[in-house]
């Protein structure tokens, strides 16, 4: 049987928008093993008339099982439009996580063995983005590090000097799901320390990788002391032109 407990932790903001609180909840799946659910719920003015927004993270499912979470909830959601719904949600998900892990996985697997044709379609894309500052460094390039890893991208993060640039290679859906959570998420803080969204990004290039290209085998962070340096690394990868195109003007 799945034992399943609400976890007291619960916190409140309310906004002029509505409310937006988050919910915490442990639930053992079919290995017995514990997986924390953290539900962020935002109930518009309207609630319940309107569905919630609905945000699922655990540290012990993939960003893709988060994503399925999150779109069965809302197709529950729906059933209870009109009525209060959140503690129905909250217990909906405790009693069918199990049998939604064990699905996600194998579709997941039917997928892959079906997208190694459908990628090759489309091919692989690149992503090209420039970052105005990053104040919570370390937080940050964990998150850039932790999100190309679930999403399989690779490349690099570099620094030189002032000059953040962030160089993406991967399936198109994922390089899109990159920027989605790039824009949407709360990766570094403000000048008072309070967590922020990121606004002050360009996207300098999104566009199929080209057979000259050379394909990035893993994803690295790293550190350039020259632009001579950094030169040499666009180039290695078949990128002068993209070198010569975006990063000179960033530097007057």
């Amino acid at each position: 049987s799945s034992e399943t407990q609400l976890c007291s932790n619960l916190s409140f903001k309310t906004e002029t928008h509505g409310i937006t609180f988050r919910i915490q909840i442990s639930v053992k799946e079919l290995l017995d093993t514990d997986v924390v659910l953290k539900l962020l719920f935002h109930l518009p003015v309207n609630y319940p008339s309107i569905l919630p927004d609905i945000c699922v993270n655990s540290d012990q499912l993939t960003r893709a099982q988060c994503m399925d979470v999150k779109d069965k909830l809302l197709e529950q959601a729906e059933k209870h439009l009109s009525e209060p719904m959140v503690h129905e949600l909250v217990l909906w998900i405790q009693q069918h996580l199990k049998y939604l892990i064990r699905q996600s996985a194998a579709v997941c697997n039917e997928k892959t063995t079906l997208s190694r044709g459908a990628s090759t379609e489309d091919g692989i894309w690149m992503l090209f983005l420039h970052l105005d500052h990053m104040r919570a460094k370390a937080k940050y390039v964990k998150t850039v590090e932790k999100w190309a890893s679930d999403l399989r991208l690779t490349g690099r993060l570099m620094f030189m000097g002032k000059i953040i640039l962030i160089l993406l290679q991967g399936d198109r859906s994922n390089i899109k799901e990159y920027l989605i959570l790039q824009k949407t998420s709360k990766v570094d803080v403000d000048s008072s320390g309070k967590k922020c969204k990121e606004k002050m990004i360009s996207v300098l290039r999104e566009t199929k990788v080209q057979s000259q290209h050379t394909r990035f085998q893993t994803f690295e962070v790293k550190d350039y002391s020259t632009l001579d340096e950094l030169q040499k690394e666009f180039e290695v990868a078949g990128l002068t032109t993209l070198f010569s195109e975006f990063v000179p003007p960033l530097l007057k």
